[in-house]
């Protein structure tokens, strides 16, 4: 495997640990326990369901634990002004399903690893930062840092590396080389959403 697939795996899974979230009035107000519970469920959801269910699972702790409007409105940036109402609304729905889908395959390549978190670190805005490493079974650890706020995750940053940023330069790029149109990117994530 490649260092840009095995990086692009490694981020898979801790976007998708971030994923396994359920909102719980406990953990509230304490993101270093979020996250502790977000890689507990992510493991567990990756052992116990495969497929359908998988995506199925995943694609509702997504729209559950993430504040999908405020990084559907980052990842897409000035297109986000731009958009209608009901091309904001298609994105959202679209740009889910394909995280969603995209993850429940790439989670079958799940091999042992494990998140131990750091310490916590309190940012302008409201936003705190976890820190912590991804443990390998083989390898160095990776660094891995969490934005949470309002107890939602709004950015994983791999290596300092952010998703919402990543993703932000792929849409961006995806949207001018096609007529920069938001449409093309919309039927774009359809399709990826339903691809087999």
């Amino acid at each position: 495997m490649t260092l840009l697939a095995r990086r692009h795996v490694l981020s898979s899974l801790a976007a998708g640990s971030a994923a396994a979230l359920v909102a719980s009035p406990a953990l509230a107000g304490d993101p270093a326990q979020l996250i502790q519970k977000v890689s507990t469920e992510v493991i567990e959801l990756i052992k116990t369901t495969t497929g359908a269910a998988r995506e199925a699972g995943i694609r509702k702790v997504l729209e559950q634990s993430f504040d999908l409007p405020f990084m559907g409105r980052s990842a897409l940036a000035t297109y986000w002004g731009e958009a209608t109402e009901q091309q904001r609304d298609r994105f959202l729905r679209a740009a889910t399903a394909a995280e969603a889908k995209a993850y429940a395959e790439r989670f079958g390549q799940y091999g042992g690893q494990t998140l131990v978190i750091g310490k916590v670190v309190a940012k302008s805005g409201g936003v705190d930062v976890v820190e912590s490493k991804l443990n390998q079974t083989s390898g160095q650890p990776i660094k891995i840092d969490w934005e949470v706020r309002n107890d939602r995750i709004t950015d994983v940053k791999i290596e300092g590396v952010s998703m919402v940023a990543t993703r932000r330069s792929d849409y961006k790029s995806y949207i001018s080389n096609n007529g920069n149109r938001v449409d093309a990117l919309i039927n774009e994530l359809e399709s990826r959403a339903k691809a087999q």
